[in-house]
């Protein structure tokens, strides 16, 4: 017996069987509506209220199949079980793949009344349980779109973001820039033309990212050709222009970006200052990728292992060069065959994942 009381539209032109129906599915707990042609129960079902059909074959005016079809065309239309005297298969077949929930078909040995209410309550939870799944799927599908929306949101927000802390970088090296230029002692200003060059290295990942289709990676040859762009236009800039950059497209994290950025910005400024005593002279950052490892070096063709060592130099250079390096898990050696000074960085293009934590023995 259903623990709610269900309504039944029963569609029959057979006034005796309606009325055992009504007594017999009532006495079982439902509330039974009675349409005595296809016409009057479509009628009556525009009326709202039903839960579940059953739908004879054979009636005056519209038959069963027909009135079938109408009903399913309704929006949220109960599932109906169909109702045939008839020991023809095809039409309970016909009624099946048109969008019947089940079929039974009539006897005059008294079984009729079970079977239907066992072939109503069988419709009843059909319906239940693909209307329970229609509206997970439509949750997944609502919780997708805002997912998606958030998403979207988010990327939005994170661009505006980089842009404005890259531009608010870039207007402190700017300011770096203008000091230096305007300052008459030499030590002070390779302090601020150096500080520039790292403030400038962060800007440049930011920058990138704004104009990025991906806020996860940055192109680093490109990112490396803007940063050198950026020594060329710095105060040491007429020592520069000998500055060459070979880098194969390589997508890499940005903070991974932002700690080569910087070893370039110190080494190229290092090159700068002591491989070429006399002048200006060639210097070179290469970039290749061997799959997940990748090389990276800086060369001079200067005075290599003959450089004295300022007296005004502090160091942080080779500090920042060495954290940078530890940063990214690196190698960093300097090449013997070379002639003059080259440096090559060795490291992969994410760092591997942490070992997992090996279980405790019996034993501890």
């Amino acid at each position: 017996m259903t623990s709610t009381a269900s309504t039944l539209l029963y569609i029959d032109d057979d006034e005796a069987l309606a009325r055992l129906v009504h007594r017999g599915l009532t006495r079982l707990g439902f509330n039974v509506v009675h349409a005595a042609s296809g016409e009057a129960g479509l009628a009556r079902l525009q009326e709202g209220g039903i839960d579940v059909i059953a739908l004879d074959q054979y009636m005056p005016g519209l038959d069963g199949l027909e009135t079938l079809a109408r009903i399913l065309k309704m929006p949220d239309a109960p599932p109906v079980v169909f109702v045939t005297a008839s020991q023809d298969s095809r039409i309970a077949v016909t009624a099946l793949k048109a969008g019947a929930a089940d079929y039974l078909v009539k006897d005059t040995l008294g079984d009729f009344i079970p079977l239907l209410h066992v072939a109503v309550e069988g419709a009843l939870k059909q319906a239940m349980i693909r209307k329970a799944r229609d509206d997970a799927e439509a949750e997944v599908h609502a919780s997708r779109d805002r997912y998606a929306a958030l998403a979207a949101e988010r990327e939005v927000l994170l661009r505006e973001v980089n842009h404005r802390v890259g531009n608010s970088l870039q207007i402190i090296a700017s300011l770096l820039h203008l000091q230096a230029n305007s300052s008459t002692q030499d030590g002070v200003k390779a302090a601020l033309t150096n500080a520039m060059g790292r403030v400038a290295a962060v800007a440049q990942v930011h920058r990138r990212l704004y104009t990025s289709h991906d806020l996860k990676s940055v192109l680093l040859n490109q990112y490396l050709e803007a940063l050198l762009e950026d020594l060329r236009r710095s105060a040491e800039g007429n020592k520069m222009s000998r500055l060459t950059l070979k880098a194969e497209p390589i997508e890499i994290d940005p903070d991974r970006a932002v700690a080569i950025g910087i070893i370039v910005n110190e080494l190229v400024m290092n090159a700068v200052k002591y491989a070429y005593p006399d002048g200006a002279g060639p210097i070179h950052i290469v970039l290749n990728a061997h799959g997940d490892d990748l090389e990276l070096s800086i060369a001079d063709d200067g005075v290599g292992l003959n450089v004295k060592t300022d007296p005004r130099s502090t160091g942080m250079g080779q500090r920042i060069v060495t954290a940078m390096a530890q940063k990214l898990d690196a190698s960093v050696e300097r090449d013997p065959a070379h002639a003059g000074t080259r440096i090559v960085l060795r490291f992969r293009r994410a760092n591997a994942p942490p070992a997992p934590a090996r279980p405790a023995s019996a034993a501890e």
